[in-house]
């Protein structure tokens, strides 16, 4: 049975800190049932909302695989989905900057950006969630673990990485005490039981994929079973999922990003899942199903505007093709073409690596692509010679001020969280 635990916080009147800061309390953290061999019912309504995402997802996914170079476009998805779950932790980072850092970063360039390398974290972390961790036999706490440590490395909180909380956390409120927290997560002698407990329900394939993603994700919230890094652990979670029951092969939805524009409706649709009483009770059943149906919606309308950016991305490269004129077939200007989106901003190494050919294959061909407008020249640091693809990183802007707009359009409805400038230099 869900229930609050009643606890105290001791005073600490010899901290040097406000009289607010140093006073104890009594306050209440939450205990959810578990997950594992739950019966869980979704009401009918909610089932074809469910429905209607998985179907969205296959097409995105079927769609992909006949692109010229879906990997490209799965690795510039993934990316705009980390960036998005870095941002609803409030790590802001313009494309540009992103991809000039990630480039670097695959030079053996040390970075001082902060907030590059914690996002670029999140994109190894997601990555390594969504392709090595989904073919694993099971999932497990040590994985949970895997993927926390990727999104701490290197950041000034590397040494709670990969490690189980020994202390009690909590969301909201002051930052010395939960005696006015909005929400205090279980104990921590209860934590990898409930770890355990989930990653069994991940396991299993009694409910469909969306559904089990959302409640695998509502349910690691809920446990926030490390000191930071909670939000993004249990994004990547979702993303595990998807891949590893079949629905997403190829292409992951960019869930985050609308997740991130929806933040009233994903924190209330979070807080619904945190009943109070016996798992069948009517309380029980309604939070799961309405937040399992919000997140059904937040997965169409991430697939909706994912369709679209591929279009426009088909368009750029068809532009491109008209620009350049005559292209030979499996060149290395072709190659780059196809693998541009996936990686908009090169270096003449980095794209022999890329597409597979020779550096003075590479060293040819961009100059013409130049020529065309398709690249122009940029610097990376203050040694590298750096070559970006403008028109792709428009649109990959595009794509975050859509899914930060409730309408999909800033023109129509204002973006309801921070968003970056078209064609900014950042």
């Amino acid at each position: 049975m869900a229930r609050l635990i009643k606890l105290t916080w001791p005073p600490n009147p010899s901290s040097g800190l406000s009289r607010s800061a140093r006073r104890g309390c009594d306050y209440e953290a939450y205990l959810p049932d578990p997950l594992a061999g739950r019966k869980i019912s979704l009401s009918g309504e909610t089932a074809g909302d469910v429905a209607d995402a998985e179907r969205a997802v296959e097409r995105l996914n079927r769609d992909a695989a006949g692109l010229a170079d879906s990997e490209a476009l799965a690795r510039l998805l993934l990316r705009a989905e980390a960036v998005a779950s870095s941002r609803i932790e409030g790590l802001e980072i313009g494309a540009r900057r992103l991809l000039k850092a990630q480039l670097a970063a695959a030079l053996g360039d040390g970075s001082s950006d902060v907030t590059a390398t914690e996002v670029l974290n999140n994109i190894e972390a997601m990555r390594w969630a969504v392709e090595p961790l989904s073919g694993a036999a099971a999932v497990t706490v040590e994985h949970l673990l895997g993927i926390h440590e990727r999104l701490l490395a290197g950041t000034p909180l590397e040494g709670y990485a990969g490690k189980i909380r020994d202390q009690q956390n909590w969301i909201g409120g002051s930052s010395y005490n939960p005696c006015t927290a909005a929400f205090v997560p279980p104990p921590v002698e209860y934590v990898r039981e409930l770890l355990e407990d989930l990653c069994r329900f991940c396991n299993s394939a009694s409910l469909p994929a969306i559904a089990q993603a959302a409640l695998a994700h509502a349910q690691f919230e809920t446990i926030h079973p490390f000191i930071d890094g909670n939000g993004r652990t249990g994004r990547a979670l979702i993303h595990v999922i998807l891949h590893r029951r079949g629905l997403a092969p190829v292409v992951v939805p960019p869930v985050s990003l609308v997740l991130a524009t929806w933040s009233e409706h994903y924190i209330a649709g979070l807080t619904a899942t945190r009943y109070v009483g016996q798992p069948t009770s009517a309380e029980a059943a309604e939070g799961l199903d309405s937040w399992a149906g919000l997140f059904a919606a937040a997965t169409r309308r991430a697939v909706t505007d994912a369709e679209m950016y591929e279009q426009r991305v088909a368009e750029v490269q068809d532009t491109w093709r008209q620009q350049l004129g005559r292209v030979r077939a499996d060149s290395a200007a072709d190659r780059l073409i196809n693998a541009l989106p996936g990686a908009p901003i090169i270096t003449v190494q980095s794209a022999a690596a890329l597409i597979g050919r020779s550096v003075q294959a590479v060293n040819q061909a961009i100059p013409r692509l130049q020529r065309a407008g398709v690249l122009k020249q940029t610097n990376l640091g203050r040694r590298n010679r750096a070559f970006e693809a403008s028109d792709l990183i428009d649109a990959f802007t595009d794509l975050e001020r859509r899914l930060a707009s409730p309408e999909g359009d800033t023109r129509v409805s204002a973006p309801r969280r921070r968003v970056p400038f078209r064609g900014r230099q950042d």
